[in-house]
Protein backbone atom coordinates (compact mmCIF):
# COMPACT_ATOMS: atom_id res chain seq x y z
CA UNK A 1 0.00 0.00 0.00
CA UNK A 2 1.48 3.11 -0.76
CA UNK A 3 1.51 6.05 1.70
CA UNK A 4 2.71 6.48 5.06
CA UNK A 5 5.60 3.54 6.31
CA UNK A 6 6.31 4.74 9.34
CA UNK A 7 4.45 6.81 11.96
CA UNK A 8 6.03 8.98 14.54
CA UNK A 9 4.02 9.03 17.87
CA UNK A 10 4.73 12.17 19.90
CA UNK A 11 3.13 12.06 23.07
CA UNK A 12 3.36 13.17 26.65
CA UNK A 13 1.45 14.88 29.27
CA UNK A 14 0.27 18.79 28.58
CA UNK A 15 2.74 21.19 29.25
CA UNK A 16 5.62 18.85 28.81
CA UNK A 17 6.75 20.61 25.36
CA UNK A 18 4.56 18.65 22.78
CA UNK A 19 4.60 21.12 20.58
CA UNK A 20 7.67 22.59 19.65
CA UNK A 21 9.95 18.99 19.74
CA UNK A 22 7.27 18.12 17.29
CA UNK A 23 7.99 21.41 15.03
CA UNK A 24 11.79 20.51 15.30
CA UNK A 25 10.97 17.13 13.83
CA UNK A 26 8.43 17.75 11.18
CA UNK A 27 10.78 20.08 9.98
CA UNK A 28 13.74 17.76 10.20
CA UNK A 29 11.96 15.41 7.77
CA UNK A 30 9.80 18.38 5.64
CA UNK A 31 6.55 16.44 6.67
CA UNK A 32 3.39 17.79 8.34
CA UNK A 33 1.87 16.95 11.62
CA UNK A 34 -1.15 15.55 12.18
CA UNK A 35 -2.52 16.90 15.74
CA UNK A 36 -4.06 14.76 17.58
CA UNK A 37 -4.73 17.15 20.96
CA UNK A 38 -8.67 16.64 20.84
CA UNK A 39 -9.52 20.02 21.98
CA UNK A 40 -7.12 21.89 19.83
CA UNK A 41 -9.47 20.68 17.02
CA UNK A 42 -11.95 23.26 17.54
CA UNK A 43 -11.81 26.87 16.63
CA UNK A 44 -13.28 28.47 19.43
CA UNK A 45 -10.84 27.22 21.95
CA UNK A 46 -7.06 28.37 21.31
CA UNK A 47 -6.02 29.81 24.41
CA UNK A 48 -7.58 27.56 26.27
CA UNK A 49 -6.13 24.61 24.67
CA UNK A 50 -2.65 25.61 24.21
CA UNK A 51 -3.38 25.47 20.39
CA UNK A 52 -0.02 26.11 17.89
CA UNK A 53 0.09 30.14 17.33
CA UNK A 54 0.33 31.74 14.04
CA UNK A 55 4.22 31.07 14.29
CA UNK A 56 4.14 27.98 14.54
CA UNK A 57 1.55 26.89 12.62
CA UNK A 58 4.31 28.84 9.22
CA UNK A 59 6.99 26.67 10.79
CA UNK A 60 4.94 23.13 10.17
CA UNK A 61 1.42 22.51 8.30
CA UNK A 62 -0.82 21.02 10.88
CA UNK A 63 -3.66 19.14 10.01
CA UNK A 64 -6.64 19.06 12.88
CA UNK A 65 -6.24 21.91 14.22
CA UNK A 66 -9.59 24.70 14.29
CA UNK A 67 -10.97 22.22 12.01
CA UNK A 68 -13.99 21.80 13.73
CA UNK A 69 -16.44 24.17 15.79
CA UNK A 70 -17.92 23.11 19.26
CA UNK A 71 -21.01 22.95 17.42
CA UNK A 72 -20.31 19.83 15.57
CA UNK A 73 -20.34 16.45 16.75
CA UNK A 74 -17.65 14.54 16.70
CA UNK A 75 -15.26 11.62 18.84
CA UNK A 76 -12.56 9.43 18.78
CA UNK A 77 -13.59 7.11 15.88
CA UNK A 78 -14.35 9.79 13.67
CA UNK A 79 -11.37 10.94 14.06
CA UNK A 80 -9.80 7.59 13.42
CA UNK A 81 -11.14 7.03 10.07
CA UNK A 82 -10.05 10.67 9.34
CA UNK A 83 -6.50 9.93 10.16
CA UNK A 84 -6.46 6.85 8.12
CA UNK A 85 -8.05 8.32 5.14
CA UNK A 86 -5.29 10.95 5.21
CA UNK A 87 -2.29 8.78 6.15
CA UNK A 88 -3.02 6.27 2.98
CA UNK A 89 -2.92 9.84 0.82
CA UNK A 90 0.04 11.29 2.00
CA UNK A 91 3.52 11.54 -0.04
CA UNK A 92 5.87 11.06 2.45
CA UNK A 93 7.67 7.59 3.67
CA UNK A 94 7.22 9.08 7.54
CA UNK A 95 3.91 10.67 9.00
CA UNK A 96 4.12 12.48 12.39
CA UNK A 97 1.28 12.28 14.81
CA UNK A 98 1.22 14.49 17.98
CA UNK A 99 -0.80 15.55 21.02
CA UNK A 100 -1.92 14.18 24.25
CA UNK A 101 -5.25 13.09 23.95
CA UNK A 102 -5.38 9.43 24.74
CA UNK A 103 -7.79 7.89 23.77
CA UNK A 104 -7.51 10.19 19.89
CA UNK A 105 -3.71 8.37 19.93
CA UNK A 106 -4.96 4.72 21.01
CA UNK A 107 -7.64 5.05 18.27
CA UNK A 108 -4.90 5.81 15.74
CA UNK A 109 -2.74 3.33 16.89
CA UNK A 110 -4.77 0.28 17.86
CA UNK A 111 -8.33 1.32 16.21
CA UNK A 112 -11.17 1.87 17.89
CA UNK A 113 -15.14 -0.25 17.84
CA UNK A 114 -17.08 0.63 14.88
CA UNK A 115 -19.56 2.09 17.08
CA UNK A 116 -22.04 4.41 15.11
CA UNK A 117 -22.72 8.00 14.84
CA UNK A 118 -26.05 9.09 16.50
CA UNK A 119 -28.20 10.36 14.83
CA UNK A 120 -29.85 13.59 15.86
CA UNK A 121 -33.14 13.11 17.11
CA UNK A 122 -31.97 10.31 19.51
CA UNK A 123 -29.55 12.52 21.27
CA UNK A 124 -31.80 15.55 21.70
CA UNK A 125 -34.32 12.64 22.89
CA UNK A 126 -31.64 11.44 25.78
CA UNK A 127 -30.81 14.72 26.63
CA UNK A 128 -34.57 15.57 26.88
CA UNK A 129 -35.02 12.42 28.98
CA UNK A 130 -31.85 13.18 30.75
CA UNK A 131 -33.32 17.06 31.97
CA UNK A 132 -37.06 16.00 33.03
CA UNK A 133 -36.29 11.99 34.39
CA UNK A 134 -32.54 12.58 35.60
CA UNK A 135 -30.10 10.09 35.57
CA UNK A 136 -30.86 7.37 37.80
CA UNK A 137 -33.75 6.84 35.88
CA UNK A 138 -31.65 6.38 32.70
CA UNK A 139 -29.17 4.23 34.46
CA UNK A 140 -32.19 2.15 35.49
CA UNK A 141 -33.04 1.68 31.61
CA UNK A 142 -29.23 0.83 31.21
CA UNK A 143 -29.73 -2.29 33.34
CA UNK A 144 -32.75 -2.83 31.64
CA UNK A 145 -31.10 -2.60 28.24
CA UNK A 146 -27.74 -3.71 28.78
CA UNK A 147 -27.09 -5.15 32.27
CA UNK A 148 -23.24 -6.25 31.46
CA UNK A 149 -22.52 -2.82 30.82
CA UNK A 150 -24.10 -1.56 33.41
CA UNK A 151 -22.23 -3.45 35.79
CA UNK A 152 -19.03 -1.49 34.75
CA UNK A 153 -19.57 1.76 33.33
CA UNK A 154 -19.17 5.02 35.82
CA UNK A 155 -22.94 5.51 37.33
CA UNK A 156 -21.92 9.04 37.93
CA UNK A 157 -21.04 10.05 34.61
CA UNK A 158 -24.12 11.27 32.99
CA UNK A 159 -22.55 11.32 29.55
CA UNK A 160 -21.46 7.60 29.51
CA UNK A 161 -25.04 6.36 30.71
CA UNK A 162 -26.18 8.60 28.10
CA UNK A 163 -23.87 7.49 25.08
CA UNK A 164 -24.55 3.54 26.13
CA UNK A 165 -28.57 4.58 25.68
CA UNK A 166 -28.13 6.23 22.87
CA UNK A 167 -26.33 2.89 21.09
CA UNK A 168 -29.35 0.64 22.35
CA UNK A 169 -31.95 2.87 21.07
CA UNK A 170 -30.57 3.84 17.80
CA UNK A 171 -29.01 0.29 16.70
CA UNK A 172 -31.82 -2.38 19.05
CA UNK A 173 -28.40 -3.72 20.13
CA UNK A 174 -26.34 -3.39 23.55
CA UNK A 175 -23.43 -1.36 23.74
CA UNK A 176 -21.50 -4.26 24.89
CA UNK A 177 -22.03 -5.89 21.65
CA UNK A 178 -20.12 -3.07 19.84
CA UNK A 179 -17.26 -3.04 22.41
CA UNK A 180 -15.38 -5.80 20.65
CA UNK A 181 -11.69 -4.49 22.11
CA UNK A 182 -9.99 -6.04 19.02
CA UNK A 183 -6.86 -3.98 17.86
CA UNK A 184 -6.92 -3.07 14.38
CA UNK A 185 -3.73 -4.07 11.37
CA UNK A 186 -2.26 -0.96 10.70
CA UNK A 187 -0.57 -0.25 7.00
CA UNK A 188 2.66 1.19 8.78
CA UNK A 189 4.98 0.58 11.56
CA UNK A 190 4.53 2.83 14.56
CA UNK A 191 7.60 4.19 16.55
CA UNK A 192 5.98 5.85 19.59
CA UNK A 193 8.02 8.65 21.90
CA UNK A 194 6.91 9.80 25.47
CA UNK A 195 8.10 13.31 26.70
CA UNK A 196 8.48 13.56 29.91
CA UNK A 197 10.43 16.24 32.63
CA UNK A 198 10.82 16.03 36.32
CA UNK A 199 7.66 16.39 38.59
CA UNK A 200 8.55 19.86 39.87
CA UNK A 201 9.42 20.79 36.68
CA UNK A 202 6.47 19.99 34.45
CA UNK A 203 4.40 21.27 37.44
CA UNK A 204 6.09 24.38 36.83
CA UNK A 205 5.49 24.50 33.67
CA UNK A 206 1.99 24.11 33.97
CA UNK A 207 1.63 26.84 36.81
CA UNK A 208 2.95 29.58 34.31
CA UNK A 209 1.13 28.39 30.95
CA UNK A 210 -1.96 28.46 33.39
CA UNK A 211 -0.87 32.17 34.03
CA UNK A 212 0.31 33.16 30.38
CA UNK A 213 -3.65 31.39 29.10
CA UNK A 214 -4.71 34.18 31.65
CA UNK A 215 -2.76 37.27 30.18
CA UNK A 216 -3.69 36.51 26.78
CA UNK A 217 -7.01 36.48 27.30
CA UNK A 218 -8.63 32.92 28.82
CA UNK A 219 -10.91 34.79 30.65
CA UNK A 220 -12.70 36.83 27.63
CA UNK A 221 -12.42 33.84 25.42
CA UNK A 222 -14.76 31.63 27.96
CA UNK A 223 -16.74 34.51 28.36
CA UNK A 224 -17.46 34.52 24.35
CA UNK A 225 -18.08 30.98 25.10
CA UNK A 226 -20.41 31.27 28.12
CA UNK A 227 -24.30 30.51 26.41
CA UNK A 228 -22.50 27.32 24.89
CA UNK A 229 -21.47 25.93 27.85
CA UNK A 230 -23.13 23.33 27.70
CA UNK A 231 -21.29 21.78 24.76
CA UNK A 232 -19.50 18.48 25.26
CA UNK A 233 -16.52 20.50 23.82
CA UNK A 234 -16.38 22.88 26.67
CA UNK A 235 -16.81 20.25 29.22
CA UNK A 236 -12.17 21.11 29.48
CA UNK A 237 -9.88 22.07 32.14
CA UNK A 238 -9.92 25.59 32.00
CA UNK A 239 -12.90 25.87 30.90
CA UNK A 240 -15.35 24.69 33.73
CA UNK A 241 -13.33 26.30 36.31
CA UNK A 242 -14.16 30.02 34.77
CA UNK A 243 -17.81 29.36 33.88
CA UNK A 244 -18.11 28.44 37.59
CA UNK A 245 -16.50 31.44 38.28
CA UNK A 246 -19.12 33.73 35.97
CA UNK A 247 -21.65 31.61 38.09
CA UNK A 248 -20.17 33.15 41.43
CA UNK A 249 -19.19 29.67 42.26
CA UNK A 250 -15.46 31.09 43.01
CA UNK A 251 -13.33 34.19 43.03
CA UNK A 252 -10.78 34.57 40.05
CA UNK A 253 -7.99 33.84 42.18
CA UNK A 254 -9.87 30.94 43.13
CA UNK A 255 -10.98 29.72 39.74
CA UNK A 256 -7.50 30.08 37.95
CA UNK A 257 -5.79 28.19 40.99
CA UNK A 258 -8.74 25.06 40.59
CA UNK A 259 -7.59 25.14 36.67
CA UNK A 260 -3.62 24.35 37.69
CA UNK A 261 -4.78 22.11 40.36
CA UNK A 262 -7.03 20.09 37.70
CA UNK A 263 -4.33 20.73 34.79
CA UNK A 264 -1.72 18.66 37.15
CA UNK A 265 -4.22 16.07 37.98
CA UNK A 266 -4.55 15.62 34.36
CA UNK A 267 -1.44 15.34 33.69
CA UNK A 268 -0.90 12.19 36.41
CA UNK A 269 -3.68 10.79 34.41
CA UNK A 270 -1.94 11.47 31.15
CA UNK A 271 1.06 9.62 32.22
CA UNK A 272 -0.01 6.81 33.67
CA UNK A 273 -1.89 6.13 30.24
CA UNK A 274 1.13 6.22 28.56
CA UNK A 275 3.00 4.57 30.81
CA UNK A 276 1.04 0.86 30.38
CA UNK A 277 2.20 1.02 26.91
CA UNK A 278 5.89 -0.70 26.85
CA UNK A 279 6.99 0.30 23.33
CA UNK A 280 6.31 4.11 24.53
CA UNK A 281 10.76 5.27 24.46
CA UNK A 282 10.71 8.12 26.80
CA UNK A 283 12.79 11.57 26.35
CA UNK A 284 13.49 14.55 27.75
CA UNK A 285 12.28 17.26 25.31
CA UNK A 286 15.58 18.83 25.41
CA UNK A 287 16.74 15.50 23.74
CA UNK A 288 16.26 16.19 20.23
CA UNK A 289 18.77 14.84 18.93
CA UNK A 290 18.68 11.81 20.26
CA UNK A 291 14.49 11.69 19.12
CA UNK A 292 15.83 12.10 15.92
CA UNK A 293 18.49 9.18 15.96
CA UNK A 294 16.27 6.91 17.48
CA UNK A 295 13.67 7.43 14.92
CA UNK A 296 16.19 6.78 12.30
CA UNK A 297 17.26 4.16 13.90
CA UNK A 298 14.09 2.33 14.68
CA UNK A 299 13.58 2.14 10.79
CA UNK A 300 16.50 0.91 9.49
CA UNK A 301 16.33 -2.22 11.89
CA UNK A 302 12.51 -2.46 11.99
Amino acid sequence: MEGVKTLVVITGPTAVGKTALTIRVARHYGIPVVNADSRQIYRELKIGTAAPTDEQLRQAHHYFVGTKSIDDYYNASMYEQEVMQLTAHMPHDTGLLSGGSMMYIDAVCNGIDDIPTIRDDIRDEMKRRYAEEGLEALCDDLRRLDPEHYAIVDRHNYRRVIHALEICYQTGRTYTSFRTQQRKERPFRIVKIGLNRDRDELYRRINQRVDDMMAEGLLDEVKGLYDKRSANALNTVGYKELFDYLDGRWTLDEAVERIKGNTRRYARKQLTWFRRDSSMRWFHPDQADDILNYITTYEKIH
